[in-house]
């Protein structure tokens, strides 16, 4: 009997991962997705106001950084709106209402929820160092979220933990657990379990597209290469920052930004020029 009742089981998980893959509109690759975009933008919305009232928030007036952060996030934002223009596809960023906030953290991170909700922590500055390889960071942060893979790593924890259709209810109500899974997809919080990683699949798409958005908006893109040297050595001490434990930083990943870069580069216009 437990037999049978399993076979049910994993036939209904996989009917439903079937009839919930979809085309992503930008990458054109087909992905797991249970669950309504509007619904994780309204939690993941919600989540973000939560975060930014528990931590220190370096305000925009009187800080360079913070000011460097707001800029770095309106010239992608305006690059990214152009970009979607010109495919069409304008309609993908319904719901989107961008914020871009600095906060006071010793942590090498940041992160971009669904719906434009970003964070950069101070303590990813040292390493970045510059205003292109900042825009490099939000670039591939941003496109982890146009790209989905939030939802797309949503679901793929929801068939292992509660079953794709209860968690898709439980998005819907904004419960504990599937505030847990959002925030573990994301990186966000060091208490609600472990964290999620992006397949090598989904960083290579975050590359890609970051780079482009990044020279669109006017910054060269080439600075991805010691961004990314800088990245990795600092992931070699003992405690490697907490962006790596989400973004892998293998060797390949210099080598493979290095291929992306003429195309990167086509789009890439100095501001001014």
């Amino acid at each position: 009997m437990k037999q049978v009742m399993h076979k049910v089981i994993v036939a209904a998980v996989l009917a439903t991962g079937i009839a919930s893959c979809s085309q992503n509109a930008i990458t054109g690759r087909n992905q797991l997705s249970l669950y309504n975009e509007a619904d994780i933008q309204s939690m993941a919305a919600q989540q973000y106001t939560q975060f930014l009232s528990e931590n220190k928030v370096v305000a925009h007036t009187g800080s360079k950084d913070a000011e460097m952060v707001r800029r770095v996030g309106s010239r992608l934002v305006s690059a990214i709106n152009q970009y979607y223009v010109a495919k069409g596809l304008t309609k993908e960023l319904e719901g989107y209402k961008w914020e871009y906030n600095l906060v006071d953290s010793k942590e090498v991170n940041a992160w971009c929820m669904p719906g434009g909700k970003i964070v950069v922590y101070t303590g990813l500055l040292p390493i970045s160092q510059n205003e292109a390889a900042l825009a490099v960071v939000l670039g591939h942060e941003i496109a982890h979220a146009l790209a989905h893979h939030g939802n797309e790593r949503m679901s793929q924890a929801a068939v292992q933990q509660l079953g794709g259709q209860a968690l898709s209810v439980a998005v819907a109500n904004k419960s504990a657990a599937a505030q847990n899974i959002l925030l573990g997809a994301y990186g966000i919080g060091s208490n609600v379990g472990a964290l999620l990683p992006f397949s090598r699949k989904q960083e290579l798409e975050a590359d890609h597209y970051g780079l482009i958005f990044a020279a669109m908006a006017g910054y060269n893109p080439q600075e991805a290469i010691p961004l990314w040297e800088r990245m990795k050595a600092a992931g070699g001490s003992s405690r490697p920052p907490e962006i790596l434990s989400t973004h892998p930083a293998e060797d390949t990943r210099i080598q493979k930004l290095r291929e992306m870069m003429p195309e990167a580069m086509q789009y890439y216009k100095p501001v001014g020029k």
